[in-house]
């Protein structure tokens, strides 16, 4: 069974794909519009998103970069447009799969199912390690250097964030979107508040970064201590 979010503006398209997918022991959501369909995708986190491109406020190619630009879920994109060309350009522009109307429901069962085999877990099963830290997401427990840190939920969420990606920088806009669930952008302060509260907890500073290291104008990434020299 799957989160399925279906973003479709047709009424009884809408209607039939409910009815089909939950026949097929699937959970829906659904929303008309392409904005809609980002809020819903962004407070929900559905496990695949079938996207159709006509929407009435913003073509579907279009929210198809807004989605990459927050999230990796897979997305079927449903559609009567069968331009080969086109096609292909959606499908390198992020889409994992491209389903021509009409099709049989079957059909579709049997693409969610392929593209959630492809796709990653949403969430670890083993603890994250990084240098001395120790992030349990299923315990949403932090060890540092054997030592528990007391973190709010929010603290949590962003360590667990920047812990599932070592080494790389994330952006604001990323950490505002998957952290705070704000899709369309929010208060830079908002991160740089809970990232200096995150360094007094691990003990280090902005000017004296061990795990937390800022990267001016890009974004912040976690890694490893280096080593102490001699």
């Amino acid at each position: 069974m799957a989160d399925v979010l279906i973003i479709e503006d047709d009424a009884t398209i809408r209607t039939a794909l409910v009815r089909a997918l939950t026949a097929r022991d699937h959970s829906t959501m659904t929303a008309p519009t392409a904005l809609g369909g980002l809020q819903s995708l962004v407070e929900h986190r559905p496990d695949v998103v079938l996207l159709d491109l006509g929407l009435p406020d913003l073509d579907g190619a279009a929210l198809l970069a807004m989605i990459r630009a927050v999230s990796t879920v897979p997305v079927i994109v449903v559609s009567a447009r069968d331009d080969g060309p086109a096609i292909v350009e959606l499908l390198d522009a992020g889409a994992d799969d491209y389903l021509t109307k009409p099709f049989a429901a079957d059909q579709l069962d049997a693409r969610i199912r392929a593209v959630l085999r492809r796709a990653d877990p949403r969430r670890p099963a083993a603890p994250l390690h990084v240098g001395g830290l120790v992030v349990d997401a299923r315990a949403r427990t932090v060890l540092l250097d054997g030592r528990p840190l007391e973190l709010s939920p929010k603290e949590f969420d962003l360590l667990e964030h920047l812990a599932e990606r070592p080494g790389e920088v994330v952006t604001k806009r990323e950490l505002l979107a998957e952290v705070w669930k704000q899709p369309y952008g929010g208060a830079d302060k908002t991160v740089d508040v809970h990232l200096s509260w995150l360094r007094r907890k691990l003990g280090e500073s902005a000017d004296r970064p061990r795990y937390l290291h800022t990267v001016r104008g890009v974004g912040v990434k976690l890694a490893p201590p280096e080593p102490d020299r001699p």
